[in-house]
């Protein structure tokens, strides 16, 4: 099973990649895809869109951190509309 979840990158500063990684993969573990990028000092994020609704719709799973990021960032009506466009 894959899931979105965070993998910390920064060393002093807490900056977070968004990755597909497999579940039985550990936090800082090899991950499948790097899909996006979170900073919560400054509070920006950066989303590859087309990668992270792939993964959604292959039925990844995100961590409920991600899940939060993903909602603010709109992707799940993105997946919606994906959705009702093809049935």
């Amino acid at each position: 099973m894959v899931k979105l979840r965070l993998k910390r990158c920064g060393r002093k500063q807490a900056v977070y990649r968004i990755v597909a990684i497999d579940v039985r993969s550990r936090r800082e573990g090899r991950d499948l895809q790097k899909v996006g990028f979170y900073d919560p000092i400054k509070n920006q994020t950066y989303s590859n869109v087309p990668a992270i609704l792939y993964f959604l719709e292959k039925g990844a799973q995100p961590t409920g951190t991600v899940h939060d990021i993903l909602k603010k960032a709109e992707v799940f009506t993105e997946l919606r509309l994906n959705q009702t466009k093809f049935n």
